[in-house]
């Protein structure tokens, strides 16, 4: 992909987020809520395989 693609997807996403948040701020903290608690819950899952993959 072309950098200037790249460039222009990364800051349509970061104007996309601040738009996002100043508008729908409820909306924004459930849905950054959420993509914590799944990442929280890959390392839990992970760091349980790797427990178990140790014993």
């Amino acid at each position: 992909m072309p950098v200037f693609v790249k460039k222009l997807l990364a800051w349509g996403s970061v104007a996309f987020l601040i738009y996002f948040m100043a508008f729908r701020p409820d909306g924004a903290a459930q849905m950054f809520k959420a993509v914590g608690a799944a990442m929280m819950a890959m390392a839990q899952g992970l760091g349980d395989f790797l427990t178990t993959l140790m014993t």
